[in-house]
């Protein structure tokens, strides 16, 4: 995102604590939000980083063109944060959080299973991994506690002490704050994840406070809880006025959740064009 084009501009950013930027590319839009200080905290609720949010609607229906610039438009993001977060280079580790058996909340995994890990080349053949060029990538799909009975970010954590990445890259499946987003967007974002929040079983947060290098976070709005699914529906009826009743029964409805019909396509769709991204970010493919 460009800096503040003049003082005045600096100054007004500095004042409200965000910088915000919005624009098309390729027919997509790319919104981006810079969270400068405690008051830029204050205000939108999110630690100070930068995070982008990709609208690029059902790409599971869009044509091999549109594909190709979406993951384009995702590498060029993935390289500047990467830049900006470790110029020096150095390895990758991609993490694909989730449960790959669950469809909503596999896009990790599928993810993770495209993308062209080159670490093993780097120890076996140094000459080829040099003629392929880009950087040092390895990945893992941890699975979730439920499988392993082992916090995620313990085994991320090991993951990182003997693979010694300068950058961790983790995807996960995200609950969605609006219908209208359900699996249309991807987000990214510096400051690292806590899985599983969005449906309210937090586990401990996947950042570089905790493993000590820069993490960068993809994620796609997978579910949507039922209250959200029938706010939406009554806004779009044009009820504004909710009776105290049903807000009790929306609010007892939080933790349910839905994800779209035609989910196993839509994650299959945007898992590949996230691993696509990553290759081309920083494999140069």
């Amino acid at each position: 995102m460009p800096p503040p084009e003049t003082l005045e501009d600096a100054n007004n950013a500095a004042a409200s604590g965000i910088l915000y930027n919005e624009e098309t590319k390729s027919g997509y839009r790319v919104e981006t939000i810079r969270v400068l200080n405690k008051r830029g905290e204050a205000v939108t609720g999110r630690p100070v980083g930068t995070y982008v949010t990709i609208t690029v609607g059902k790409l599971w229906l869009a044509s091999d063109e549109q594909l190709d610039a979406a993951a384009e438009i995702i590498a060029d993001i993935l390289s500047d944060m990467a830049k900006r977060l470790a110029p020096g280079g150095g390895g990758v580790l991609v993490c694909g959080l989730g449960n790959r058996e669950i469809t909503s909340d596999a896009i990790g995994p599928l993810a993770v299973r495209d993308v062209t890990v080159t670490r093993h080349i780097k120890s076996s053949d140094s000459r080829l991994f040099s003629l392929l060029g880009g950087r040092e990538i390895s990945a893992i799909a941890p699975g979730v506690v439920g499988q392993t009975g082992i916090e995620t970010l313990e085994l991320v954590r090991g993951a990182v002490q003997n693979s010694g990445p300068a950058l961790l890259v983790v995807i996960d499946a995200l609950a969605a704050r609006s219908t209208d987003r359900l699996a249309t967007t991807i987000q990214l974002c510096d400051t690292g994840i806590s899985p599983g929040s969005g449906i309210g079983g937090s586990r401990k947060a996947i950042n570089q406070e905790q493993l000590g290098i820069p993490v960068i976070a993809i994620g796609v709005p997978t579910i949507v809880d039922s209250s959200t699914l029938v706010c939406d529906a009554l806004e779009k009826a044009g009820i504004n006025d909710i009776p105290n009743e049903l807000e009790q029964v929306l609010e007892n409805g939080r933790s349910f959740f839905v994800s779209r019909g035609d989910s196993d396509v839509a994650v299959q769709t945007l898992s590949s064009v996230i691993a696509e991204a990553i290759n081309m970010a920083f494999l140069g493919s």
